[in-house]
């Protein structure tokens, strides 16, 4: 036993590098597979092709946006900080624009061929959807984990284990920051989009879901590609990215650099994209309903990752390890590992709850349509703000029990255990986009009603997995930003110290200044989310006026004699993201950095500010991913032939609900998670430049 801890020690790291390179490679397998594939008709494949081009070339602008930022930002890291910092934050920036502008081509790719797919059977598309899926899953944990071991192994070899973890920070910024600007840039792409083609398309003119006559329907599909499969890559990257930076830099603070506490997460994610490609397997042999096929693999994931953590967590500590002046044992530590895992269905079971048109919330709010517009959107609000109490209770009560077993530390195993099964869960995530661009090219391309019939079950399916990806990023994010907020503390007192001072700051309810950096951290996510909504609101309104516009023009487009102008649509969404993303993307950025520099705030305000913004946006995001995708739901529950169908009053007050809880569910509530992320790195950051 001592030999193979010994052996798991020296070898963890590059086991992990292994382990990700597998992952890496297996997602290229799965590209390889996916192109095999056949891509339908000439006509499926010049719609693929609009869509493609429409997604690259916001993609494109989109990266030269963020460079100008992204580059002052290195110079100021290189100047004020360090330089491997710097270097930190270009490979993490880097790597989460990769993660998400491969993932979305792959996606692009995919979707002509489950729509293809379909034709032969729903198995067939089931899994050809989920292929296309896992390649952005496995890209994602694939280049966190490479990233982060190869940064770190490097960098600890120049400049000491100690260094190298601080400056792990810096990327774990630059994927985040990254994050924030393709959530919020996709979200609002993707929004504006969808809101304008279903208030003139479906409301004022009667077209279905789709129809190539709405002049809105091509940026509306390249919106689901830039938002949810780009975007939400680069959100789960920095999630998964700073979860296993905290749990190290959590090992350094807590357990005085013990070499098996920074070993263990990166052993952790190695062990669990071998899990990960297991359930992509299971998906490839199961046969089931959709759902059923789907949840085998996250529970074959979680499966094989508990059966493997134990023989390492006791073979990396087989004495047990001293946390806050008591031993804790191995079998702790593995305690806390398992309530991660546990979180990752529990979450998904509550999240699916709540957003599903099979249970009550849902048909709550398709009943509510029936009495008008604005009785759908009230019982949208109380749905999505039910849907906040039970998974802040969950994360309450996995909170005590690993702090429990292992502090602070045992929260950071938890949280990196949790984000482990990211590989399977961001798989589930791209399956949406995927079926949903396959149903529109099945309509576009006028294909038979009945392979439409297979990719709207598999739409219906993918849009409650989208909203249950949503629910487990947000729980994860609260949990790491805790984490991180921690580490802030520790870090605080011993920079405090190692300067030669005592360190006396007090982090209590009973100092005014935490109250105060309460309520600026608490005001954070509401202004934050009201630029998100504004911007969506402005672009739709825009796509609104446009579609009028050419409906009125040509009269021909209706009848099919004349063909919309779909590059209008997608020029007008390109600009407006561009445009609207940047000022609250810089928001925390600017926060924390005017809280730090008055010298009447400080570090006490700044820490009531990462608490404040923890809570508040936690319950904003849940609240907002779940409503919004409870609304959508609803929707489909109508338009499957419930309470009088599509076209009926009751639909029409759905489509209503289901535009308010777009912006909602795929702009501000889910640029939640990253933004809380980069208020706390940053704060953890900026500690020997102002304090």
């Amino acid at each position: 036993m001592n030999f193979l801890a010994l052996n798991i020690l020296n070898l963890g790291v590059p086991l992990s590098m292994i382990c990700a390179v597998i992952g890496l490679a297996f997602a290229f397998f799965l590209i390889a597979a996916v192109m095999r594939a056949p891509s339908g008709n000439e006509r499926m494949r010049e719609i693929s092709a609009a869509v493609q081009e429409g997604a690259r070339a916001y993609l494109n602008r989109q990266v030269k946006t963020i460079c100008v930022i992204a580059v002052i930002i290195f110079i100021l890291l290189f100047i004020f900080k360090d330089h491997s910092t710097a270097i930190g934050f270009v490979i993490g920036a880097f790597c989460s624009l990769a993660a998400g502008f491969i993932g979305m081509r792959v996606a692009v790719l995919a979707n002509v061929r489950t729509a293809q797919a379909a034709s032969i059977g729903p198995l067939n598309a089931l899994r050809m959807g989920f292929n296309g899926g896992s390649v952005t899953g496995l890209l994602v944990v694939g280049l966190a984990l490479l990233s982060v071991a190869i940064f770190y192994a490097i960098a600890a070899k120049l400049t000491g284990s100690d260094a190298a973890i601080r400056s792990l920070m810096g990327l774990a910024l630059g994927g985040s920051l990254i994050s924030v600007f393709a959530r919020l840039g996709g979200g609002i792409y993707t929004k504006a989009a969808d809101v304008g083609a279903d208030l003139v398309g479906k409301i004022e003119s009667g077209l279905e879901e789709d129809d190539p006559r709405n002049p809105a329907v091509i940026a509306d599909n390249v919106g689901d590609n830039v938002g949810d499969c780009a975007g939400m890559a680069a959100d789960v990257f920095e999630t998964y990215a700073v979860s296993l930076v905290g749990a190290i830099l959590a090992g350094l603070l807590t357990l005085g650099g013990n070499p098996a506490a920074i070993v263990y997460p990166f052993v952790l994610g190695g062990i669990s994209v071998l899990g990960a490609i297991c359930g992509i397997l299971f998906v490839n042999v199961a046969r089931g309903k959709p759902a059923a096929v789907l949840m085998g693999a996250v529970m074959t994931n979680a499966l094989i990752s508990a059966i493997l953590f134990w023989p390492v967590t006791r073979s990396l500590f087989p004495a047990g390890v001293t946390i806050a002046g008591m031993l804790r044992s191995p079998a702790q530590l593995y305690f806390a590992s398992l309530v991660g895992l546990i979180m990752t269905p529990v979450i998904v079971a509550l999240t699916n709850y709540y957003t599903s048109s099979h249970f009550r919330p849902v048909k709550k709010i398709a009943y509510a349509s029936e009495t008008g517009h604005a009785t759908n959107i009230i019982a949208g609000l109380a749905a999505g703000q039910h849907a906040t109490a039970l998974p802040v209770l969950f994360i309450g009560l996995a909170i005590l029990v690993t702090f429990h077993f292992a502090g602070l530390y045992g929260i950071a195993i938890a949280v990196m255990s949790m984000l482990s099964m990211a590989g399977v869960i961001i798989s589930l995530d791209s399956f949406g986009p995927i079926t949903d661009n396959a149903g529109g090219i099945a309509v576009m391309a006028h294909l038979p009603k009945e392979i439409r019939a297979v990719t709207d079950e598999l739409d219906a399916v993918g849009n409650t997995m989208k909203a249950v990806t949503k629910g487990y990023a947000i729980a994860s994010a609260g949990l790491a930003a805790l984490v991180l907020f921690g580490s802030y503390v520790q870090e605080l007192s011993a920079h405090v110290t190692a300067s030669g001072k005592v360190f006396s700051y007090q982090f209590s309810l009973a100092e005014p200044k935490v109250i105060v950096g309460l309520f600026i951290g608490g005001l954070l996510p509401f202004v934050f989310t009201a630029f998100s909504m504004d911007a969506v609101g402005k672009a739709a309104g825009a796509v609104v006026r446009e579609v009028r516009r050419q409906l009125q023009a040509k009269p021909g487009i209706l009848t099919g004699q004349e063909k919309p102008e779909y590059g209008t649509c997608v020029d007008i969404v390109t600009k407006a993201a561009l445009r609207e993303m940047i000022v609250p993307a810089l928001l925390p950025l600017v926060a924390v950095v005017v809280v730090a520099s008055i010298k009447q705030l400080g570090p006490v305000v700044l820490g009531g500010l990462l608490v404040g913004t923890i809570v508040t946006g936690l319950f904003i995001a849940i609240a907002m991913t779940s409503g919004g995708a409870a609304w959508d739901n609803a929707k489909k529950f109508i338009e499957e032939g419930n309470l009088g169908g599509k076209g009926s009053f009751a639909h029409a007050a759905a489509v209503t609900g289901d535009t308010v809880g777009d912006p909602y569910k795929d702009t501000a509530g889910p640029a939640i998670n990253p933004m809380i992320k980069v208020v706390n790195i940053l704060a953890i950051l900026i500690i020997p430049i102002f304090f």
